[in-house]
């Protein structure tokens, strides 16, 4: 289907102050073009929408792009309007780096070395839009992380909004556990591309993360708010192997590369002085799930499965055998009572022998780390050597085996004050990193 396809092109946005709604075409150019159309529906902000929405809507018309460009993967990709070389940096990596899986996956090497082109600039830089003090808009996914992030920022006064795009079941309870008034948007794909899925298109991994984020901006620019928070960990950036000399990172639209180049992008596209970070980004997983243990209010509504968000059963959390929640369930242990940890994932995955297969996975024995949003192996390595000191695991038969599979050359690489000591680059405003250091005292 590829070779039908010469170009992908933006042919148009548009957006209707009176209901919300902004519509971004697509086309893949050829000698069999195919046209496109992505509706995504932003609450209604207090106001007449800012300049600088605008600019940061003709952002999230390229990146979102990316769900429509894997039906043919073009070896060409024209931008819709000139932009700073700063974001066709972010662009280019969006397309590259954020397809990795996709292109290891279905073997197509080209899409690594992808060069996005917009025409040219010679606009001077946008005039800077001071959001900095605005009330923090913050993303829940009805994971542990975000649910950290919203407690640090309301402890500290800053009054956050939580954010999510097409909330599930799962974040609707986490926000009502909160308390707090949640914002909302709602992304619809073009069905079109759901019926070229089925009969057999390339499909794969995209970097979401990248326009979720984007949408989040555009809202919090749309009600006059201050930055948007992400809660995007430190081990987001480990890559999870090496293909044709590139490294293929499963989150790589979380990781710390990916926040430097979209932050730049719309700093100097739209000209927000803080649009965009990640407040746990020196964290660990392991480190961050020592946090939520602290808030219980939490314990009947978080997961972080992706599994159970596609069982369309609105009860459901946890599917119990994911790579997802064989971390989060391995990260969390030794923080907890095994008899929380069991009523939260409704079942002791330690109790369960079949899986230890999964686990040999995540402690980097038996395979490269799997294509999941889970920690490094070195975490997973800590976290097990907490619980085999805990007498209330020496009966678990998924430790035992762990710890009898694990070779001692691992066991002496794993060291918990790196995992347990923040770390590593971030850009993370002064203001919030002496909250998010006063949270961690």
């Amino acid at each position: 289907m590829r070779a039908q396809y010469e170009v992908m092109r933006f042919p148009a946005y548009r957006f209707d102050r009176a209901t919300g709604v902004a519509e971004f075409d697509y086309l893949l150019d050829g000698p069999a073009p195919l046209e496109f159309t992505e509706t995504i529906t932003f609450p209604l902000g207090p106001g007449k929408p800012p300049a600088h929405f605008f600019k940061v809507l003709e952002l999230l018309h390229v990146v979102a792009g990316v769900s429509y460009y894997k039906v043919g993967a073009p070896a060409r990709i024209e931008a819709p309007v000139a932009v700073p070389a700063a974001v066709t940096e972010f662009f280019t990596a969006v397309y590259t780096h954020g397809l990795g899986e996709y292109a290891y996956v279905n073997k197509l090497p080209h899409v690594l070395e992808l060069s996005v082109t917009a025409p040219a600039s010679s606009a001077s830089p946008a005039s800077p839009v001071d959001n900095s003090d605005g009330r923090p808009l913050s993303a829940v996914g009805g994971g542990k992380d975000s649910i950290v992030t919203l407690e640090i920022l309301r402890a500290a006064g800053l009054d956050p909004v939580p954010f999510s795009v097409n909330p599930n079941p799962v974040i609707v309870n986490v926000n009502a556990a909160s308390g707090l008034t949640a914002l909302a948007a709602r992304r619809k794909l073009d069905p079109r591309l759901f019926e070229l899925n089925k009969a057999g298109a390339l499909n794969g991994h995209i970097p979401v993360t990248a326009i979720n984020s984007l949408i989040a901006i555009a809202t919090a620019a749309l009600h006059g708010l201050g930055p948007v928070v992400m809660s995007n960990e430190r081990s987001a950036s480990d890559p999870n192997l090496i293909w044709n000399g590139h490294e293929i990172n499963h989150q790589w639209s979380k990781g710390v590369a990916a926040e430097g180049l979209l932050r730049a992008a719309v700093t100097a596209h739209t000209g927000l002085t803080e649009p965009y970070f990640s407040l746990l980004r020196s964290l660990s997983e392991l480190h961050i799930a020592q946090l939520f243990a602290r808030h219980t209010a939490y314990d009947d509504v978080v997961t972080s499965c992706n599994k159970a968000f596609k069982l369309h059963d609105p009860t459901a959390r946890w599917c119990g055998d994911c790579p997802k929640c064989r971390f989060v369930a391995l990260a969390m242990a030794p923080s907890m009572s095994r008899s929380r940890l069991t009523r939260i994932f409704g079942r002791d995955l330690f109790a369960e022998p079949e899986q230890v297969p999964g686990y040999l996975e995540l402690l980097g024995i038996d395979a490269h780390k799997p294509f999941e949003c889970v920690g490094e192996v070195e975490e997973s390595l800590v976290a097990l050597t907490m619980l085999g000191d805990d007498p209330q695991w020496a009966d678990a038969p998924v430790i035992t085996a762990l710890r009898a599979a694990v070779p001692a050359e691992a066991w002496a690489a794993a060291s918990r004050d790196e995992v347990l000591t923040p770390g590593g680059p971030t850009y993370v405003p002064p203001a919030y990193a002496k909250i998010l250091a006063d949270a961690l005292i």
